[in-house]
């Protein structure tokens, strides 16, 4: 009987060297018992040949693609069984190579059964590891670092480390685990497979994730099986939040008839928005200082268009009030809507890299919008951009010219036919137009170019290369100004 021994710790190259070797000699599945170095008792109690060694080039195995990418994830699982399943399998594929086909096949199931467990332990990993940030030396600055504890059923650090490194590239961090670590320092990622000890994360983030979880908390949406199956409660020990959990079950029903009883007189929604605009109305205006801030706060109630019962909030312009260079969209995003400022969303940050290919500087130029408020239509969970009319551009162009008239731009740059339009109430085409001067009164020019978005639209890559070049040029010729 043979007994090679090994770390067991998610190693996949030390089983397949010792899976050549015993396959090469003829070696049967039931002459070999695989062992772990932790299992000493075990040890004691067995004298178990090793493996014959064998000259090199004697030891090579041909196996199909799938089986190693199988055999890759059940290294990972903690089953001490899954060597001698994984040998077996070798084993019967040197009679037949499209074992693995076969899903019926006993050892094929349950190799397949520890694969699926792997990856949930994997995605588990990427959903609950929270990081808690370290401070700097004092004094010292860099980088930003964190720390995370995460306990998993299987060897799975190194092989979901690379997906923390990918999403969390910009700081420095560490994911202890009972069974091994991963630190990723800007440069390196490091993994090692040693047990980690957990450290002491509590700090004051603790009662903010308590205080969102509560306020998130639905009960009339409450399925405690369903939960509970994408929140395992063994993890619920590492999140501060999950020790309000029975609290909120216990009184979930309660809080769903309060719910219901109310629900009759509740108004409906952006009711107090509108309540508020109408008593603004008719309340004396505040005497204001003809700055961009007061324009802003000004603007903020807004309701000189339907518009703004939908909206989260005015997206209102940003930037410099004596800026140079004015740069005008269409109207704001669903990004925009929600973080309250313009040109932050996908096509926005299209815009700012070109500004930055090119070497213009964002921080000089002032942004804003011919429309404030984000029109849209709900589809399912997502709320789809609608170009705004002309009778919505019209009520909205009071705001422009006023934010035109603050900031005294020598350039105004204008992106799409919206903003167009709201520019010079004309329906020229953008692309008549496009990237060359006009003038416009008190001295200012006017340039076209076409809205990120459009770019963001095409489909054809090779359309798509042209236009981000005429773009970029565009970009370049405001960079004159």
């Amino acid at each position: 009987m043979y007994g090679p021994v090994l770390e067991g710790r998610g190693e996949f190259g030390e089983w397949r060297d010792a899976a050549r070797m015993a396959l090469a000699a003829n070696v049967p599945p039931e002459a070999i018992d695989w062992r772990l170095r932790d299992d000493e008792a075990g040890l004691l109690d067995f004298d178990g040949e090793p493996l014959p060694m064998l000259k090199v080039g004697e030891t090579q195995v041909s196996v199909p693609s799938a089986f190693v990418a199988l055999a890759q994830a059940v290294i990972c699982h903690s089953d001490p069984c899954r060597f001698a399943l994984l040998y077996r399998l070798l084993w019967r594929m040197r009679q037949d190579r499209a074992l693995l086909q076969f899903k019926s096949d006993p050892d094929v199931s349950q190799a397949r059964l520890l694969e699926k467990s792997v990856r949930r332990d994997c995605h588990k990993m990427t959903a609950f590891v929270r990081f808690k940030e370290l401070p700097l030396p004092q004094g010292q600055g860099g980088r930003r670092r964190f720390v995370a504890w995460f306990e998993p059923d299987h060897f799975i650090v190194e092989r979901t480390a690379a997906f923390f490194q990918r999403r969390f590239t910009d700081m420095d961090w560490l994911i202890a685990t009972p069974k091994g670590s991963a630190r990723w320092d800007g440069n390196v990622l490091q993994t090692s497979r040693e047990a980690a000890v957990k450290p002491d994360l509590t700090d004051e983030t603790d009662e903010l994730w308590r205080t969102y979880y509560a306020n998130i908390f639905n009960p009339a949406r409450l399925k405690i099986k369903a939960m509970t199956a994408e929140m395992p409660k063994k993890y619920w020990k590492n999140l501060p939040e999950a020790d309000l959990i029975p609290g909120l079950v216990l009184g979930a029903e309660a809080r769903v008839l309060e719910m219901a009883a109310k629900a009759a007189s509740q108004p409906q929604p952006f009711h107090h928005r509108l309540q508020a605009a109408a008593s603004a109305r008719e309340m004396p205006q505040p005497v204001l200082d003809g700055s961009l801030t007061s324009l802003a706060r000004e603007a903020g109630q807004c309701t000189r268009c339907p518009l703004h019962c939908k909206a989260t909030q005015t997206v209102f312009g940003e930037g410099p009030d004596d800026a140079d260079i004015m740069i005008v969209g269409e109207q704001p995003g669903d990004h925009e809507d929600l973080a309250g400022k313009p040109f932050v969303g996908p096509a926005g940050q299209l815009f700012d890299q070109t500004l930055r290919e090119i070497g213009v500087d964002r921080k000089k130029l002032y942004v804003t919008n011919a429309v404030k408020h984000f029109k849209y239509e709900t589809r399912g969970k997502r709320r789809i951009h609608q170009r705004p009319d002309a009778g919505e551009v019209e009520q909205c162009r009071w705001w422009l010219n006023r934010e035109i008239a603050l900031v005294r731009p020598k350039l105004i740059v204008a992106m799409g036919a919206t903003a167009l339009y709201a520019l010079t109430g004309g329906k020229e085409k953008v692309s008549d137009i496009r990237g060359r001067p006009l003038p416009m009164e008190q001295g200012r020019t006017l340039f076209v170019t076409v809205h990120p978005s459009y770019l963001l639209r095409l489909a054809d890559v090779r359309v798509k290369e042209a236009e981000m070049a005429r773009f970029r040029t565009d970009v370049s010729i405001i960079r004159k100004f």
